[in-house]
């Protein structure tokens, strides 16, 4: 293969691509398929008819099909995906081809193309999904939405903005604050997502506890459904005439159709923010205080409370943690006189609670980290690192965790496993979990993920948890769906079959019905 196309892959994927999630990955790239395409890799190719009908919609070089772009397109951020391509396997497929729309017109033309000629196609933003939303499962045809990135309106008397899905998030957040403003929707990925990908995962930021999550914040969209038709969902405050559109959309996963716009809600930069670090006894003590804290109606943008393990990690050379081991961080924001009393009232909770004000050290670390990833460190260096994160209510996330920690731990001596929580509700709180095994053979350590996951997310559902709080499903966790939703799959199934008959958008995600023929993840 030559430098040019190693150079294309390995260190700049143009303008367009520069944002995908995997750039930083130094297994899976062209330097892997240097020497052809291996035996064991399902690889379909469209027609020369068809590439040219793609091509007359979109412009000849927005319809990729170099083995080299294919790979690129052939993963997200799954773990179990990474460990196969680190193992020098596939995923699932390669896409029979990549084509980049620059807007709905181009969009709706994609699909009806697809509907005559049978092609099922993936949406894409970023690829930084963790559950494999974005995995050809049969070959299919990826659309790459970032072309579509800018923002179309901004609404300061309604506090809104209209944005088009496939602008990168970190962009978007970026553009708002330059006129004085925050989406609110802050996710640790926010620099290698997209503000569609929030909404296709019913995504969450860091600070959802203040400002909710994406389906609280979006108000509007517009779409491209599976039949080609389009879908408005005008933005207005609340309605009333039957159940939500909106809702169908945010979190399908591109299951139904293209998300191509949202409108979503705006809040003006905080006046201030600043930051405290709590230190206490146990855990049930931090439970009880983060639950009287938002019950009392205070509402700071951040609540993140550790277990031992991760906290250990965190305060090690902090003295007030010897006693009280169990770290906290508060992060409190907006109108200064506000912040100030929020802070004052959460402080009084958590030292009713046996909770002291310590070193603010763990905080700022935070700050300073909070949207970096740490797991392609482990994964480069040979570990089976991945997390979980679900939802449990304040009633049951002690024995939950508890039990969680048991199961895992008695899977493996040198297992990893630890917990913080944070997203916190009124109800309950986002149980946020970080498996990692030590580097063995793929056989042993693929059995003992999948074992991992089935106890967690079995454990979550015996104690009335959720099996997923903002990660989304994918294909993943197409095995516990049906146990989450019961009969609302059947729902789900009904609307899927009668917007998309012949299952040619995104199959086999969510739960849904595969298409014949397609590889299992």
């Amino acid at each position: 293969m030559n430098k040019r196309l190693l150079n294309y892959v390995n260190e700049s994927l143009e303008e367009e691509r520069k944002n995908m999630a995997l750039d930083e990955l130094p297994f899976g790239t062209a330097q892997d398929i240097a020497d052809g395409i291996p035996d064991d890799w399902r690889v379909t190719d469209l027609s020369d008819n068809t590439l040219v009908a793609l091509a007359d919609i979109v412009g000849e070089a927005q319809v990729l099909t170099s083995l080299e772009d294919r790979y690129a397109y052939c993963r997200d951020r799954l773990p179990y995906g990474l460990f196969r391509l680190r193992a020098g396997k596939l995923p699932a497929t390669l896409p029979a081809a990549i084509v980049r729309p620059a807007d709905a017109a181009e969009l709706t033309a994609i699909v009806k193309l697809a509907l005559r000629e049978n092609i099922a196609l993936i949406p894409f933003g970023a690829g930084s999904g963790v559950l494999g939303g974005t995995l050809p499962l049969n070959c299919e045809v990826i659309v790459d939405m970032k072309r579509m990135d800018r923002i179309l309106a901004l609404n300061e008397v309604d506090r809104t903005v209209t944005v088009q899905a496939g602008m990168n998030g970190g962009a978007f957040e970026e553009a708002l604050r330059q006129r004085g403003y925050t989406s609110g929707h802050l996710p640790q990925s926010i620099h290698m997502s997209t503000v569609g990908g929030w909404a296709a995962c019913r995504g969450a930021g860091q600070a959802s506890s203040r400002y909710g999550k994406i389906e609280d914040i979006l108000i509007g969209l517009k779409a491209v459904l599976a039949n080609g038709q389009p879908l408005e969902v005008r933005p207005v405050a609340r309605r009333a005439v039957g159940p939500s559109i909106k809702d169908m959309l945010v979190g399908s996963e591109g299951v139904f159709g293209f998300i191509t716009e949202m409108t979503l809600r705006i809040w003006r930069l905080p006046e201030v923010e600043f930051g405290m670090v709590v230190a206490f006894p146990s855990l049930q003590a931090g439970f009880d205080a983060m639950r009287d804290i938002v019950q009392s109606e205070l509402r700071p943008a951040v609540m993140r409370l550790y277990d031992a393990l991760e906290s250990q990690q965190r305060t090690a050379d902090i003295p007030e943690f010897r006693q009280t081991p169990i770290l906290c961080i508060m992060k409190f924001s907006g109108v200064r006189e506000l912040a100030e009393l929020e802070r004052r009232l959460s402080l009084q909770h958590c030292e009713t609670h046996g909770g002291r004000l310590t070193d603010p050290a763990p905080y700022h670390e935070w700050e300073e980290t909070r949207y970096k990833s740490y797991s392609i460190k482990w994964q480069t260096e040979g570990y089976y690192m991945d997390t979980i994160e679900v939802t449990g209510s304040w009633s049951g996330i002690p024995a939950m965790y508890a039990e969680m920690s048991e199961a895992v731990h008695a899977l493996h001596p040198e297992i990893h496993f630890g917990a913080h929580w944070s997203h916190i509700y009124a109800e309950g709180a986002c149980q946020y979990m970080t498996l990692r095994l030590p580097p063995m053979d793929d056989a042993t350590a693929l059995a003992l993920h999948r074992q991992a996951w089935d106890a967690v997310e079995s454990i979550c559902l015996r104690h009335g948890g959720s099996v997923a709080h903002h990660h989304g499903a994918g294909v993943f966790r197409n095995k516990w769906l049906r146990q989450e939703l019961n009969t609302g799959m059947d729902l789900l199934q009904v609307l899927k079959d009668g917007i998309d008959p012949d299952n040619l958008l995104n199959p086999g995600k969510l739960g849904l019905r595969p298409a014949a023929g397609a590889d299992t993840v």
